[in-house]
């Protein structure tokens, strides 16, 4: 596991400002102002940081440049990649093209339409923006096809959600504000929300969040269900049943070890080790076994307690699920061990 180191961490930037980058580079070029080495872009808050422009070609009609995607310390796949974006005159009003590496939509649910390039809302403005803004300044239409390019990006985008989304053929051109900021609990919980909101209009009726790649494994086995419901969950319990109680499908299972499920059934909401702990005493006394207070991790006092713990872990944190939920949600819970075996279930 990834963890977030102690010194202040440095910042980075989503493809989309580094896509937004690249066609200002591009334009630059088709445009007649030259080969750029480096531009500034202006960033949803007014920010104006530099990128270094690390590609160029350029012929009959069209032009392109690229940008190393920096992400900072985060533990981005998509640190290092190449965004590459190429301009050319477009029949009307600014259009966009997936080139290599970058997906398509399949599916509906997501922000863009089946279809369509996987470039999110917020980078088109900033690209349509960017075309407007040099097209006044230039005396040029802003009629522009934008076609955006991630060398290697079909690979990349196996390590993300993207196949599970329906998005196909590579990774999608994302950012709300332009700026990554390392170790981001909203980026991960905003993807579990596109999972559930694909779901939904693809008509699935049952889904499934897992503590970890075991327990999804177990669960999808278990229920045989097709890889687009299976909800990224990881830590963050609280933000899947939060979004799921707004946006109610008709079952959600949740899965886990019995560590992180130990503490959802105490009340976590967040089953990170560095933000909750197992209450030792606390199972003790609910259990009606003293010695679990001296147990030191959850396997130990599995260990210790065997089935009466596992049941107990499964009935109550099925109860901290149910509490989040509404009425017209169903939900059961499973709990395993390392090696994936299931310890107990429990189904309201």
């Amino acid at each position: 596991m990834t963890r977030k180191p102690d010194t202040p961490l440095r910042r980075g930037w989503t493809t989309g400002a580094c896509a937004t980058a690249a066609t200002r580079a591009a334009l630059m070029m088709l445009w007649g102002e030259g080969v750029p080495s480096s531009v500034r872009i202006t960033l949803p808050k007014g920010e104006r940081p530099s990128f270094d422009i690390c590609h160029t070609a350029q012929g009959d009609g069209w032009a392109e440049a690229g940008v190393i995607k920096d992400a900072g310390d985060d533990p981005d796949v998509t640190h290092g990649a190449m965004i590459i974006a190429r301009v050319a005159a477009s029949g009307g009003g600014v259009t966009f093209r997936a080139g290599a590496g970058v997906g398509t939509v399949t599916m509906p649910g997501l922000p863009i339409p089946p279809g369509e390039p996987a470039i999110n809302p917020v980078p088109r403005e900033m690209l349509r923006g960017t075309v407007a803004e040099m097209a006044a300044r230039l005396g040029q239409k802003p009629d522009i096809e934008i076609t955006i390019s991630v060398p290697g990006g079909e690979a990349l985008a196996q390590k993300t959600w993207n196949p599970r989304l329906g998005i196909r053929g590579g990774l999608s051109i994302l950012g709300t504000t332009g700026i990554v900021r390392p170790f981001s609990c909203a980026a991960w919980i905003a993807s579990i929300h596109r999972g559930i909101d694909v779901a939904r209009a693809d008509g699935l009726t049952h889904v499934a969040g897992c503590t970890g790649a075991t327990s999804e494994r177990v669960v999808q086995g278990l229920y045989g269900l097709p890889d687009h419901a299976m909800l990224d969950m990881g830590d963050f319990a609280g933000g899947l049943l939060k979004y799921l109680a707004r946006h109610p499908l008709p079952q959600i299972t949740i899965g886990g070890g019995i560590g992180k499920m130990t503490k959802l059934a105490q009340g976590a909401r967040d089953l990170h080790s560095g933000r909750s702990q197992v209450d030792f005493e606390a199972l003790a006394r609910d259990i009606g076994m003293p010695r679990l207070a001296q147990a030191n991790t959850a396997l130990e006092a599995y260990e210790l307690a065997g089935a009466a713990m596992a049941g107990w872990v499964a009935e109550n944190a099925l109860l901290a699920v149910r509490a989040m939920l509404p009425d017209n949600v169903r939900a059961d819970t499973v709990v395993i061990d390392r090696a994936g075996a299931i310890l107990a279930r429990a189904d309201a």
